[in-house]
């Protein structure tokens, strides 16, 4: 078999990482090299040509995890030109829905990847990573009454409390009472 271009090899590695990041939230950092590079349709053997290591990985698909979701909270300012509370209020609405419940591939980086960063031993890049997107991710939530960080401990852990309970009336409760009292105010 041939080399591939640089302009192929450059999309394999970008496939790589969006199914890196994408099987990270969903499953946690353990997913074997051999699990993820057959869920991106490319032979394990082409992982070490892309990525120095697994941990390499990790940092990269941590970062693309996190400037996903400032992507779509830029989106969603964007859309509510001018009026913040509505843009928040949409925020809060589909973070605290059953569809990113259900949805933890394509979820929020801080609830999928905050197991396996409370693990991690000794600095690394993707520690860091994680603790800047938090950081940036309360900050944007922040508002003239509540804090940003209180507002996402809340929306983190309504999150990850209905992940933990679906399939019970709980789980939906959880996420409609952490909605309620995120949006009194409005």
């Amino acid at each position: 078999m041939g080399r591939v271009s640089q302009t192929q090899a450059r999309k394999n590695r970008e496939r790589v990482v969006e199914t890196a990041s994408r099987l990270f939230r969903e499953q946690g950092t353990g997913v074997s090299v051999a699990d993820l590079m057959k869920a991106a349709g490319l032979t394990h053997g082409g992982f070490y040509k892309q990525f120095a290591s697994k941990e390499a990985l990790v940092d990269e698909a941590t970062a693309h995890a996190f400037g996903e979701l400032a992507r779509l909270h830029t989106a969603g300012v964007e859309r509510h030109a001018g009026q913040r509370d509505a843009a928040q209020r949409e925020l809060i609405d589909t973070y605290l829905s059953v569809e990113h419940r259900d949805n933890a591939a394509g979820g929020c980086p801080a609830a999928g990847l905050a197991a396996d960063m409370a693990r991690e031993s000794g600095p690394r890049e993707a520690h860091r990573v994680y603790a800047e997107g938090v950081r940036a991710f309360a900050d944007s939530l922040a508002t003239d009454d509540q804090d940003g960080i209180t507002r996402l401990c809340t929306m983190l852990g309504a999150l990850v409390l209905a992940r933990a309970t679906k399939g019970s009336p709980l789980s939906e409760e959880i996420l409609s009472t952490a909605r309620a009292a995120l949006t009194a105010s409005d």
